[in-house]
C-alpha cells in the first residue's frame, strides 16, 4: 500500500512539473510566432514608405508647380499642373494627387475632371499639411478621405519658390489595400491577429474587419482628441473590452496576454506590440493561446511517458535483482551438474576426435584416389594417341616393307639404281617415323622444371602434329592462323602443349557428324596477356560451361574420357599464370575455348 501511495504521488508531480514546463514551452513558441509576424509587417510598412516618400518631394521640384503656385490665376499653368499630377498618378499608382497654396487651399489636383475633384477644398487642418509648412520637410499621415471616406496614406512636401519661402504643399494619397494584400498572406498564421494602432490607440487596419475604427486603448487614455475623431469621420470608434491577465513565466516585456470580450464569448490572445519606423503607429499581433494547451498537453503526455518508463526500469532492477539472487542460489546446483556433464562431454569428444581422425583417412584415401584417377585419365590420352599413331604408322611400314622385297628382287637382277631409288624412299618413310614418335615422346615425358620464355606457335605446331596423326582427325578442316613472329610468353612447353592436344581432340570429337568440319586457331594480344582461342562448329555448350571444368563432369560417352581433361588443363594453366574459359560463340555456330598466358619479353 504505501508502494502504490507514493508512486500516486510522484505521478501527480510530474504531471504538475509537466504542465508548468508545457505551458513554458508553449507561451515562449506564440511569442516567437507573435514576433515573427511582428517583424515581418514592421517590414512592409518600412519598405511601402521607402517607396512613397521620395515621390511628392521630386514633384515639389518640377518647376510647374512653383510657378502655379506663384500665379494662380493662370488657366494654361494650371491646366499644365493638373496633366502633371495625372501622369504621377499614373505612375506610381497613387489613387490621389493635389496642390495646396500656403492657406491649404486646393489649386489643382489629378481628378480635376472628376465631379468630386479637390480643386477648391481647404486642407489646412491635416496634419500632413501644417507638418509639412511647420518643418519644411516631409510629411507622413494616415487618414480616411473627407470626400471618399477611403482609407489611405498621405505623403506631403513643401514647394519652395526661388527666393526660399514655403508657398505650398504637394500631397499624394496611397490606398492601403496593397498592404492589406500582403497582410492577409495564404501563409498567415490561422490563429493570429494583427491590428494597427495610432497614438491614440484606435485601429485603422486590421485583419478582422469587425475590428477596424476601434478603441484598443481600453479607455485608458480618456476621451478621443479631436484630431482622432476628424481622422475617422462618422466613424463610432467604440471600445474593445480587453482584459488584462497575468504574465505567464518566461515571456518578455514586449509581450502581455490578454482576453477579449466578444459577443461570442471571451478570448485568449498573447499581444506582442511593435513601434511602426517614422510614425506614431504602434502594431499589435494578437496569437490564439490555443497552442500552449496543446504543448501542456504534450509535455504532460511526455511526462506520463517518462514516468512509466522510470517506473518499469525501477522495477526491472528491482526484479532483476531478486532473480540474481534465485541465480546465485541456484548457481551451486548448476555446478554440480556441469561437473557431471563435463565428464559425460570429455568421453564424447574423444569419441568426436577418432571420428574426426577416421575422417581425416578417409580424405587422404580420397585425394590419393583422385590423383590415381587423374594419372588414369592421362593415360588415356596417351593410349588415344597412341591408336591414333599406330593407324598413321602402319601404312609407312607396309611401304618399308614392299621397298624391301623389290629391292632384293632388283639386287638378284643387278638392278642397282631401282634398289638405290628403293632404299632412298625407305629412308624418307623412316625420317616420318621418326618425326611421328618424336612428338609422342615429348608428349609422353613430365615437364622439364619452372616455366619459362617459350614460342606458344611451337606449342601449338607440336598439338597440331599429334592431332592430325589420329584418325578421327581426319576430313576435319584444320585452320591454323600462325602469326608470323614469334610469340613469347610465360609458360611450360610441354605443359601448354598438354591443354592444346586437349582443347583440339575436344573440338574434334564436337565436329562428328557435321557436314563440313572446322576448328579455327587464333593468337591475338591482349592488355599484357596472349590470347589463343580454338573454335569449332560442333553443337556448343552446355548451358552451365563452368561446371565443364569440375573433375568428371563429361557430355561424352566413357569410351571417349573419364572427364578430366578441362579440369586438368585449367589446374595447368592457373599454375602458368594464365586463364582457362568456355562459351558458345555469339553466332550460335558452336564452341570457343580461350587460353590466355602473361606476355614475355626478349632481352
Amino acid at each position: 500500500m504505501p508502494l502504490r501511495f507514493g508512486a500516486f504521488v510522484l505521478f501527480v508531480a510530474t504531471l504538475a512539473v509537466s504542465w508548468v514546463l508545457g505551458g513554458y514551452v508553449g507561451y515562449r513558441q506564440v511569442e516567437q510566432e507573435s514576433l515573427e509576424e511582428s517583424f515581418r509587417y514592421r517590414q512592409l510598412v518600412a519598405n511601402e514608405l521607402n517607396r512613397y516618400l521620395p515621390i511628392p518631394e521630386l514633384m515639389a521640384e518640377h518647376p510647374v508647380m512653383e510657378q502655379a503656385l506663384l500665379n494662380p490665376d493662370d488657366h494654361q499653368l494650371i491646366l499644365a499642373a493638373n496633366r502633371e499630377m495625372q501622369r504621377m498618378a499614373t505612375i506610381v499608382g497613387s489613387s490621389d494627387v493635389y496642390l495646396m497654396n500656403a492657406r491649404g487651399l486646393t489649386i489643382a489636383a489629378n481628378n480635376y475632371q472628376d465631379r468630386d475633384n479637390f480643386v477648391g477644398r481647404r486642407f489646412d487642418f491635416r496634419p500632413y499639411f501644417y507638418e509639412a509648412m511647420a518643418t519644411g520637410d516631409s510629411a507622413v499621415y494616415f487618414a480616411l478621405g473627407t470626400t471618399s471616406g477611403v482609407r489611405g496614406l498621405y505623403f506631403s512636401h513643401p514647394v519652395r519658390a526661388a527666393s526660399g519661402d514655403l508657398v505650398g504643399v504637394v500631397a499624394v494619397k496611397v490606398l492601403v489595400h496593397e498592404l492589406e494584400s500582403q497582410w492577409h498572406r495564404p501563409a498567415a498564421k490561422r490563429d493570429a491577429e494583427m491590428v494597427v494602432l495610432d497614438r491614440a490607440g484606435v485601429s485603422f487596419l486590421s485583419s478582422r474587419e469587425g475590428w477596424l475604427y476601434r478603441d484598443f486603448s481600453g479607455g485608458h487614455n480618456g476621451a478621443l482628441p479631436l484630431e482622432t475623431r476628424q481622422r475617422y469621420p462618422d466613424r463610432e470608434l467604440r471600445p474593445m473590452r480587453i482584459e488584462q491577465q497575468a504574465r505567464p513565466w518566461g515571456l518578455s516585456e514586449q509581450s502581455e496576454l490578454i482576453r477579449l470580450m466578444t459577443p461570442k464569448g471571451s478570448e485568449a490572445y498573447l499581444s506582442t506590440e511593435t513601434p511602426l519606423p517614422r510614425l506614431d503607429w504602434t502594431l499589435r499581433v494578437m496569437v490564439s493561446t490555443d497552442p500552449v494547451l496543446v504543448s501542456r498537453v504534450g509535455f504532460m503526455l511526455a511526462g506520463t511517458a517518462l514516468f512509466f518508463g522510470v517506473l518499469l526500469a525501477w522495477l526491472y532492477v528491482r526484479e532483476r535483482s531478486r532473480r540474481e539472487a534465485e541465480l546465485a542460489l541456484r548457481g551451486e546446483q548448476l555446478e554440480q551438474s556441469v561437473a557431471a556433464r563435463t565428464r559425460d562431454l570429455e568421453h564424447s569428444n574423444q569419441q568426436l576426435l577418432e571420428e574426426i581422425r577416421e575422417r581425416e583417412r578417409a580424405q587422404s584415401e580420397l585425394r590419393e584416389t583422385q590423383q590415381e584417377l587423374v594419372q588414369a585419365a592421362k593415360l588415356a590420352v596417351l593410349g588415344q594417341m597412341s591408336a591414333g599413331l599406330n593407324h598413321e604408322m602402319n601404312q609407312p611400314l607396309t611401304a618399308i616393307q614392299t621397298y624391301a622385297r623389290n629391292s632384293r628382287r632388283f639386287l638378284e637382277k643387278g638392278a642397282t639404281e631401282m634398289v638405290d631409288a628403293n632404299l632412298a624412299e625407305i629412308v624418307m618413310l623412316c625420317d616420318k617415323l621418326a618425326e611421328l614418335t618424336r612428338q609422342f615422346k615429348v608428349f609422353a615425358r613430365k615437364s622439364e622444371g619452372p616455366p619459362t620464355l617459350v614460342d606458344l606457335r611451337q606449342s601449338v605446331d607440336a598439338a597440331l602434329k599429334i592431332i592430325s596423326a589420329q584418325k578421327s582427325s581426319e576430313g576435319v578442316d584444320i585452320e591454323w592462323r600462325r602469326p608470323k613472329a614469334p610469340v613469347w610468353c610465360h609458360g611450360d612447353l610441354i605443359r601448354i602443349e598438354q591443354v592444346l592436344i586437349n582443347l583440339l581432340a575436344n573440338a574434334v570429337q564436337a565436329v562428328e557428324g557435321q557436314a563440313e568440319p572446322a576448328i579455327t586457331i587464333d593468337i591475338e594480344p591482349l592488355d599484357g596477356f596472349w590470347r589463343c582461342s580454338v573454335r569449332d562448329n560442333g553443337p556448343g555448350l552446355p548451358a552451365n560451361t563452368e561446371q565443364l571444368f569440375e573433375p568428371f563432369f563429361t557430355t561424352k560417352s566413357v569410351k571417349q574420357g573419364l572427364g578430366l581433361g578441362l579440369s586438368i588443363s585449367r589446374q595447368i594453366v592457373d599454375a602458368l599464370g594464365g586463364s582457362l574459359t568456355g562459351h558458345n560463340r555469339s553466332d550460335g555456330s558452336g564452341a570457343e575455348f580461350v587460353l590466355t598466358l602473361p606476355k614475355r619479353e626478349t632481352e
